[in-house]
């Protein structure tokens, strides 16, 4: 896979300002937002000037204890066809609990929640991660969330979990430096600690988000203007490697397209000042 560059999450609030946005190389779109046989037209025009689309999933919960739905993984590999994506992308995550097999209705969390960092759940999320790469015509790169806290009884750090999950399956990483600095102040968790202990040869790009600190809690909004710690959290990456990809994502209070283009030259500036001071 080739360098990405700078993007932007695509969103239908604002399709026809990221069109206009300069310097744009490629956007992510939410994969179970968009359907592969009638794509928006934005992402359409996008497409055929030559823009980079990736499609980013938010529902196959690869962390919960249920294998992952052919239809859903049916779907994900379509929508990564019909955009000429290179990778697709998703989450550690699990989603939903329940079912027939536990004897209790289903229930969609309707979040990200955080996969406990232990032997066995490790061994469960490998497993689905393996028949998501089977499934999958383009390589697959996973997420680290955003956690409120840490689950009891945890086994490994951040950086040894993905690292073993890395050298099990081949999976690639999204790094999003917002959720390092979420876990930094929700959990107490260093982030050039966990960086330090990355694999970061399989980096495939890296996720920038805004939140806002409320009684100590820190959350990843998505719609704030991202902060000098996300910021310093980015350099403190790109001082350790190149990513081959950086995105902005904004989900909600986008305000004028002035305010986005220039978070996305803090973006650059922190990008471009690493790797040529």
């Amino acid at each position: 896979m080739g360098r990405l560059g700078t993007g932007i999450g695509w969103r239908p609030d604002i399709a026809e300002g990221i069109e206009e946005l300069p310097g744009i190389d490629w956007v992510e779109v939410v994969a179970e937002n968009v359907c592969a046989d009638h794509l928006p037209e934005s992402l359409a025009r996008l497409r055929r000037r030559g823009t980079t689309v990736v499609p980013h999933g938010v529902s196959l919960g690869l962390g919960g204890a249920e294998r992952p739905a052919p239809g859903r993984l049916a779907a994900l590999a379509h929508v990564a066809e019909a955009l000429d994506a290179p990778l697709v992308t998703e989450h550690i995550a699990f989603v939903r609990a329940g079912g027939p097999l536990t004897g209790t209705r289903r229930i969609e969390a309707g979040h990200l929640l955080p996969v406990p960092r232990t032997r066995d759940a490790l061994d469960v999320l490998c497993e689905n991660v393996r028949i998501a790469q089977d499934a999958l015509p383009v390589p697959l790169a996973l997420e680290n969330i955003a956690a409120l806290f840490a689950w009891p009884g945890e086994e490994m750090t951040e950086g040894r979990f993905l690292t073993e999950l890395v050298e099990r399956t081949g999976v690639r990483l999204l790094i999003d430096v917002a959720n390092l600095h979420t876990n930094h102040v929700n959990r107490g968790e260093d982030p050039a600690a966990a960086l330090d202990a990355l694999p970061l040869d399989a980096l495939a790009y890296v996720h920038v988000a805004g939140g806002v600190e409320r009684d100590g809690v820190w959350h990843d909004s998505h719609a704030h203007p991202v902060s000098p710690q996300v910021l310093g959290v980015l350099e403190e990456l790109c001082a350790r490697t190149t990513p081959p990809g950086v995105l902005l994502e904004r989900d909600d209070a986008f305000g004028p397209m002035a305010g986005l283009a220039a978070e996305l030259d803090a973006i650059r500036a922190v990008t471009d000042g690493v790797r040529h001071g």
